[in-house]
C-alpha cells in the first residue's frame, strides 16, 4: 500500500511538472512560429531573385536512373568511362552498332526480356538496372520504347487481373516494365518540372533547410530542434545564441559577407553555412572547397583543445573557441588535391580516425553503459519525466510544420493541378489504364485510382520530393532527408482510398497532418477527374512529343555504355536466349538467333565458324 500511495505522489508531481512545461511551451511556440515567418517572408523575396539550380537533363536521368544502384555516383553509366583495348575499339564499336539494331527488332526484345524475369537469379535490383539500361539504350526511339513498354504492361494487367490481386499492380519495381514505366514517366515530367513544379519544389527544399538550421543541429547522431521528424527530433534543450560573423574570403577582395550561425554550430557547420551565403547564386557543385581559419587561429572539429568528458570528446564549436557576435573569420582555400597530396592525405586521415572514434560527441553525450547501468536503477519518476519531455518536445513538430504549411500546400497544388498543364504522358497513361480497365469486370474505381496512383504519385512524385538533388544541383543532408520523408509519407496518405483511423498510438507524421489529409485526398480526387475530363492525347500527338525528347536529348547520353552494360545480360543468359529464339517462328523468319551469335562473336572475340 505503502509503494502505492509513493507511486501515485510521484505520479501526480510529474503531472505538475508537465503542465508547467506545457505552458512554457504553448508560449515559446507562438513566439518562434512568429519568428519564423519573418524570416522565411525575407527568404522567399531572396530566392524569388535568385535562379533555381536545375540539373540538365543528362545528369538529371543518371541520377534518377543510376545513382541508386550499387555503384552510385562511380557507376560507369554515370562516368561513362568503358575499359575497352585500343585495338578492339573498332570492331566493339561496330558490334554494338549491330546490337542496337537487334534491341530496335520488338521479336528479339521481347524474347530478350521474357527470357531474363524467368531466370532465378535476375533479382530485383538486376531488374531495375537493366531496365534504366534499356532506357538510355533506346532513348532514340522513345516512340518504340512506349510501345515495348505498353506490350509489357498489357501482359502484367492479364496476369494480375485473372491470378493475383489487381490493386498490387505496379506498387513495386518487381518486374522490368514496372521500372519502365517509372523512368518513361521521368523523362516525360522533365519539362514539367522545369516550367511548373520545380519552383515550389525547390522553395520547399530551401524553406526546410532554412528551418531545421535556424536552431541546434547535433552533426553527429543528425538531430535538430527543428524538424518535421519525430525520430529526429533534438530531446535536449540546447543552450545557444545567434551569432553574426563578417567574413572575408581569402583571395576575393575586401569585401566582407556577413552570415548568421549558431554559437553551438561544429567548425563544419560553420563553414557550410558560410559557404552557403557566400556562394548562394552558385550550384552546389560548382562551389570551391574551402577549409575556415580565423584572424588568430585555424579553427577545426578536432583538435588537441578539444574538450573531454570522460571517454569522451567534444566536437568544437565556436563557443569552445570563444567566438563573439560580428567576429571576423577568413575561409582560406584548401590546397588542390594534386598540390602537396601527401600532407592533405596525413591531416584528411588524421580528422578522420579523430571523427571515426566513437566516442565523439557534439550536443548530446550518448549514454554510456554505466550510465545506463545507473538508469536502470533509476526511480519510475525519472523515466516518466523523459517520457514526458519528449511528447513535450512534439509541440515544436507542430510549430515547424505549421511554419512550412505554404511551401507543402504550394507543392501540393503544382503537382495535382489538372488545368491546361497537366503533361501529355500523364492524360495519355491515364486514359490508357481506363480504357484497360473497362475490359475486364474485376477492375473497379479504386483498383484504377490505386493504378493511377502507383504509376504517378508513388513512382515518379514520391521519389523527386525525397531526393531534391535528382533534379537539382543541391546538397540534402540528412536532416533535411528527414523532414522531406514525413511530407512524402503525407503525399502518399493523401493518394491513397483507404480511411486511416487516428489513435494515440498513431505514428506522429500522422497526427501531424491529421486536419490536412482530407485536403489533400480532395485535392488528388478532383486531380484524377480533371485529367479523365480532358481532351484526350492521341497515340500520334504523344508520338511527336516523345520523338521532340529524343531528339533534343539523346546526343547527352552514354548510349553505347548502355549498349555494353545490356550486352553482358545477353551474354550472361545467352542460351536461354538462343533457345527462346529457337521457338519463335518470328524470330526464326528473321534469322535472329544468327544475327545475336555474330554479334556474341564480335564482342567476344571469340573464333567461330560463322
Amino acid at each position: 500500500m505503502r509503494k502505492s500511495q509513493q507511486a501515485e505522489r510521484e505520479y501526480e508531481k510529474v503531472k505538475h511538472q508537465l503542465e508547467n512545461l506545457e505552458e512554457s511551451v504553448r508560449d515559446r511556440c507562438k513566439k518562434e512560429f512568429t519568428d519564423l515567418m519573418i524570416e522565411m517572408e525575407d527568404h522567399t523575396n531572396e530566392l524569388s531573385e535568385g535562379r533555381i539550380p536545375f540539373l540538365d537533363y543528362k545528369t538529371y536521368t543518371d541520377r534518377v536512373f543510376f545513382l541508386p544502384s550499387k555503384d552510385g555516383a562511380n557507376d560507369v553509366m554515370i562516368t561513362g568511362k568503358l575499359d575497352i583495348p585500343e585495338a578492339r575499339r573498332a570492331t566493339v564499336t561496330q558490334a554494338l552498332n549491330q546490337f542496337s539494331n537487334l534491341l530496335n527488332s520488338k521479336t528479339f526484345l521481347i524474347n530478350f526480356i521474357r527470357t531474363l524475369e524467368r531466370s532465378h537469379d535476375f533479382n530485383a535490383r538486376a531488374k531495375v538496372y537493366f531496365a534504366s539500361l534499356l532506357t538510355v539504350a533506346l532513348h532514340g526511339k522513345l516512340e518504340y520504347y512506349t510501345d515495348i513498354m505498353r506490350t509489357l504492361l498489357l501482359e502484367l494487367m492479364e496476369e494480375y487481373v485473372h491470378s493475383k490481386n489487381p490493386k498490387l499492380m505496379l506498387r513495386r519495381s518487381e518486374t522490368v516494365v514496372e521500372r519502365m514505366l517509372c523512368n518513361w514517366m521521368s523523362i516525360c515530367l522533365y519539362q514539367f518540372l522545369k516550367d511548373s513544379a520545380g519552383e515550389p519544389l525547390y522553395k520547399l527544399f530551401r524553406a526546410i533547410k532554412h528551418q531545421i538550421e535556424k536552431g541546434p543541429v547535433d552533426a553527429r547522431v543528425k538531430k535538430a530542434k527543428y524538424t518535421l521528424n519525430d525520430t529526429g527530433l533534438l530531446g535536449d534543450d540546447v543552450e545557444y545564441s545567434v551569432l553574426t560573423l563578417q567574413v572575408l574570403v581569402h583571395g576575393e577582395g575586401p569585401d566582407v559577407t556577413p552570415v548568421k550561425v549558431l554559437n553551438c554550430d561544429t567548425i563544419s557547420q560553420v563553414k557550410e553555412k558560410i559557404i552557403e551565403q557566400v556562394y548562394r547564386n552558385l550550384p552546389y557543385s560548382l562551389r570551391p572547397k574551402w577549409r575556415p581559419g580565423s584572424t588568430g587561429q585555424i579553427l577545426s572539429d578536432l583538435d588537441l583543445t578539444s574538450q573531454k568528458e570522460g571517454r569522451w570528446r567534444r566536437i568544437n564549436t565556436l563557443a569552445h573557441y570563444n567566438v563573439r557576435d560580428n567576429a571576423t573569420l577568413v575561409l582560406s582555400r584548401v590546397l588542390h588535391p594534386q598540390q602537396n597530396y601527401d600532407q592533405n592525405q596525413e591531416n584528411h586521415e588524421e580528422r578522420n580516425a579523430l571523427l571515426e572514434d566513437d566516442k565523439v560527441f557534439h550536443l548530446v553525450r550518448p549514454a554510456d553503459e554505466l550510465d545506463e547501468i545507473k538508469s536502470k536503477r533509476g526511480s519510475i519518476k525519472d523515466k516518466s519525466m523523459t517520457k514526458a519531455i519528449t511528447e513535450i518536445y512534439l509541440t515544436r513538430l507542430l510549430s515547424v510544420k505549421g511554419t512550412l504549411q505554404q511551401f507543402v500546400d504550394d507543392f501540393f497544388r503544382s503537382v495535382l493541378c489538372s488545368g491546361a498543364v497537366v503533361p501529355p504522358a500523364v492524360k495519355y497513361f491515364f486514359d490508357f489504364l481506363d480504357e484497360q480497365a473497362l475490359k475486364h469486370n474485376n477492375v473497379d474505381e479504386e483498383t484504377i485510382h490505386i493504378w493511377k496512383t502507383n504509376s504517378l504519385p508513388l513512382r515518379f512524385w514520391v521519389n523527386i520530393l525525397k531526393n531534391p538533388h535528382f533534379i537539382f544541383d543541391v546538397h540534402v543532408s540528412e536532416v533535411v532527408d528527414a523532414s522531406l520523408s514525413v511530407i512524402a509519407q503525407t503525399f502518399m496518405d493523401a493518394c491513397t482510398k483507404s480511411e486511416h483511423k487516428l489513435s494515440r498510438d498513431s505514428p506522429s507524421n500522422k497526427l501531424l497532418y491529421a486536419k490536412e489529409i482530407s485536403t489533400y485526398k480532395k485535392m488528388v480526387d478532383d486531380y484524377y477527374k480533371g485529367i479523365r475530363q480532358m481532351v484526350s492525347v492521341s497515340d500520334q500527338d504523344m508520338n511527336t512529343h516523345l520523338a521532340e525528347v529524343s531528339r533534343s536529348h539523346t546526343d547527352k547520353l552514354n548510349t553505347q555504355v548502355a549498349l555494353h552494360q545490356l550486352y553482358q545480360y545477353a551474354s550472361k543468359y545467352y542460351d536461354g536466349i538462343i533457345a527462346s529464339l529457337d521457338e519463335d517462328p518470328a524470330a526464326q523468319s528473321k534469322q535472329l538467333t544468327l544475327r545475336l551469335q555474330q554479334i556474341a562473336a564480335a564482342l567476344e572475340n571469340k573464333v567461330t565458324d560463322l
